[in-house]
């Protein structure tokens, strides 16, 4: 069915070595998940892969990649960094295809080199097939081990691999019969893009924990993102989300989809309207600015409290900070200066430099802060280490009080299901009170918003949401094995 394939690393990247499922790294925000990217039917379509994954950088930072096949042959390049820094004019153009499907991936604790990245590609009976995923399986364990006893041999610690080899198991039958066996056997939270020479499959798991929708090109051919914001940039019209449960496939010049599974219960990540989105897409039918608006407006009236401003940490609060303050009448203003042009590394300070890492971002203005009451909008406290030195900071330039509001309920529960926060270890709210958190962190007073007023900020209903990190909720049960050994997620 294929003739040939070319990797623009000399040989076939089919491997992603990660490290376990935990990240424990010192940030005290969640890391970003994973951002995927498909076209079909387009002749420039790894140009177009490439925008998308451009304006869907905020997901993943630490890698790049893009598939392309032109019907015959499939090409891959990836690398790590930014998008930018992976992809150049020559780069792009050698990519042939009408066909497309890119991907950014996050940092993770542990090995950080070229075989972490996505797409992940792999040739089977004369078949070419390349994966680029978001999500996190909580049975990849145990169909890891079952596979194993089976004959099957992995290169990689990620669970990307368990569905490829599931694939690779199931093609006695057709092609779509067998992604459909493949895709019953896994569970958790899965948006991902599939390309064969001829064909680009857009999937997402019958919970719909994370984002993916379709829009249209100009030329009428098709493009897949994790966000709109992606077809906002190549000047795509929006035509829907892809649904829970839908398989939907490209081919031949016509879209058909697919729906393997029984009906589930909704179960949207809302974490992504909290913090991960891009606040100019739309996400589960949501602006995500307006969400953020209302986030702001409802802990105003559920948390009110005296202060001379508002501000936010920029960019994390800023959304949320714009209703409080509209709401409670208090200004808003910017404490805090964000430095723009920090790169992902530099020389480290000595230590007598204290709080460097803090400073090199953010830098409070000092004549400004002095006997001042400040009210800090977050959207979120996940290890609160960065919320301590932040808050000293603003103690060191002379602030009188500082206030800090927070427009998500307290994270006290691991997630499964792609969120970094695997372990209630990392979790501050996790056995501690709010006063506790309060005074770890240096405040005068901390609040939460409701997880009712949370839910009303989106205008669904709880029963929409994957709730799980502030309830332990869980709607999908991870397996026993899954704790100590689950496989990478590309989150």
């Amino acid at each position: 069915m294929l003739g040939s394939f070319e990797t623009s690393q000399g040989r076939l990247m089919n491997s992603c070595d990660a490290p376990s499922a935990g990240c424990t790294g010192s940030s005290s925000k969640p890391r970003h998940e994973c951002g995927v990217c498909g076209i079909y039917n387009h002749h420039d379509s790894s140009k177009l892969a490439y925008f998308g994954l451009y304006a869907l950088q905020h997901r993943g930072q630490e890698s790049a990649g893009i598939v392309t096949s032109d019907g015959k042959r499939v090409r891959i390049h990836k690398n790590m960094g930014l998008v930018s820094e992976v992809f150049s004019e020559e780069t792009l153009t050698s990519l042939d295809g009408h066909i497309s499907i890119g991907h950014v991936r996050y940092s993770t604790t542990g090995a950080s080199n070229i075989i972490n990245t996505q797409p992940l590609m792999v040739t089977h009976k004369g078949m070419t097939i390349a994966v680029a995923h978001n999500g996190n399986l909580v049975n990849s364990v145990s169909l890891l081990r079952e596979l194993e006893k089976n004959g099957s041999i992995f290169q990689t610690t990620m669970d990307s691999e368990v569905i490829l080899h599931l694939l690779a198991r199931s093609t006695d039958a057709s092609f779509d019969e067998g992604l459909q066996k493949a895709l019953v056997q896994i569970k958790g939270a899965f948006s991902m893009l599939l390309m064969t020479a001829d064909s680009m499959i857009a999937i997402r798991d019958p919970n719909g924990f994370r984002p993916l929708c379709l829009g249209k090109l100009n030329n009428g051919g098709y493009i897949v993102a994790s966000e709109t914001c992606a077809l906002d940039l190549v000047e795509a019209r929006y035509l829907r989300d892809i649904e829970p449960g839908e398989v939907l496939i490209c081919r031949d010049g016509e879209l058909h989809s697919l729906y393997p599974w029984p009906a589930q219960r909704r179960s949207y990540c809302i974490f992504e309207n909290v913090y991960f989105a891009r606040p100019d897409s739309d996400i589960f039918g949501i602006n995500v600015y307006q969400t953020r608006k209302r986030m702001g407006q409802i802990l105003a009236r559920e948390c009110p409290v005296e202060g001379d401003f508002v501000m936010p940490f920029p960019d994390s609060g800023n959304y949320a900070a714009i209703g409080y303050s509209q709401e409670s009448g208090i200004p808003l203003e910017f404490g805090v200066i964000r430095n723009h042009y920090v790169g992902r590394t530099f020389i480290q300070p000595t230590q007598s430099m204290r709080d460097f890492n803090v400073r090199v971002k953010l830098n409070p203005v000092r004549s400004f802060l002095e006997g001042k009451r400040v009210i800090i909008i977050e959207d979120s406290i996940i290890r609160g280490t960065t919320g301590k030195s932040r808050v000293k900071s603003l103690r060191s330039a002379g602030a009188a009080e500082v206030h800090m509001m927070v427009s998500c309920p307290p994270t006290r529960y691991p997630c499964y299901y792609g969120i970094d926060f695997p372990s209630t270890d990392e979790l501050i709210a996790s056995g501690n009170e709010v006063a506790d958190i309060a005074r770890f962190l240096g405040l005068d007073s901390l609040y939460y918003l409701s997880l009712e007023g949370m839910v009303e900020a989106t205008g669904l209903t709880m029963e929409d949401f994957c709730l799980a990190c502030f309830n332990r909720d869980y709607p999908v049960a991870p397996d026993l094995t899954f704790h100590k050994n689950a496989l990478d997620g590309c989150r």
